[in-house]
């Protein structure tokens, strides 16, 4: 439920403000507009089309900025047609070197990433109905984690880690096969190298992608929620509604913890202030014994 309501306010702000940090209607429009065919996409579509709702709803959102006069056409005009993607390869284009300052100060995000990582995995067995923590294992996916992010990083590649936008899309769409997921990703690879393409994506205005996030992130927190109904917890018991009041309230509202270099995210506070306190609080408050 964090994941998902802790993202909610920067999927509001970027429908609500242009890009000079103004507020525009026009953007709301766009927003409410690429939400309202998502959701239409999804409720009356069935068969192929029913599976990419999402994708749907981000071209007729776009069509929808591009008649607005919201989305930049210079740079679509400017990309070549293939273009090869800016790769960094050690020992070729650069030198690979120890800088022990930035290791230190950048080390404690990986703790972010890892509480993150866990939380993603806990949505995820519930829905694919399977046990990811048993099976491959947490150490395995974490592994996979941190490998994909140095690989990443040695070739001059954005930060790799799992993302919830993705979770949303395999709650919506049902589809959880990794071969598929493995088909798409070597399509999005070959697809790198069209640089139309790439600069379309670019020009997706904020808009559009926030009305497709009230939905992805809304379904992350939906799927926690359904977490705890499912395994009815109980919150007239004073533990089980304290734990939950003090995640929720450091999470979504953005407490963060900076200790000289060190830092934890909301996300990842809320994290570890729910293990402690489930570690520290008795099953029952003295006013509930008998």
């Amino acid at each position: 439920m964090v994941i998902g309501l802790g993202l909610a306010a920067n999927a509001a702000n970027n429908a609500m403000f242009n890009v000079n940090g103004n507020y525009d209607f026009k953007y709301i429009a766009v927003a409410l507009a690429t939400l309202a065919a998502t959701l239409f996409f999804n409720m009356y579509f069935k068969g192929f089309l029913g599976l990419i709702p999402i994708l749907l709803g981000i071209i007729s959102g776009y069509l929808i900025a591009l008649a607005c006069g919201i989305v930049d056409t210079k740079l679509i005009a400017d990309a070549a047609w293939l273009a090869m993607p800016n790769f960094e390869i050690p020992f070729v284009n650069y030198q690979p070197k120890l800088y022990i300052g930035a290791i230190l100060t950048m080390a404690p995000i990986a703790f972010v990433t890892m509480t993150e990582h866990i939380g993603h995995l806990m949505v995820l067995n519930k829905l694919t109905k399977r046990n990811f923590f048993q099976d491959p294992g947490l150490s395995k996916t974490l592994t996979g984690d941190g490998v994909a992010q140095i690989v990443a990083g040695l070739l001059g590649g954005p930060p790799v880690t799992s993302y919830g936008e993705n979770i949303g899309v395999l709650a919506i769409t049902r589809v959880h096969s990794v071969f598929v997921i493995g088909g798409a990703a070597v399509l999005a690879i070959l697809l790198g190298f069209v640089g139309k393409l790439s600069a379309i994506i670019l020009s997706i205005p904020g808009p559009v992608i926030s009305g497709i996030s009230f939905v992805l992130f809304g379904v992350i927190a939906a799927s926690g929620l359904k977490i705890l109904i499912d395994n009815q917890i109980d919150f007239d018991r004073k533990r089980n509604l304290l734990i939950a009041s003090v995640v929720l309230v450091v999470g979504i509202g953005g407490l963060v913890l900076k200790v000289g270099a060190f830092e934890l995210s909301a996300m990842a506070l809320a994290t570890v202030f729910g293990i402690i306190l489930n570690l520290i609080l008795p099953e029952k408050a003295r006013s509930e014994e008998n």
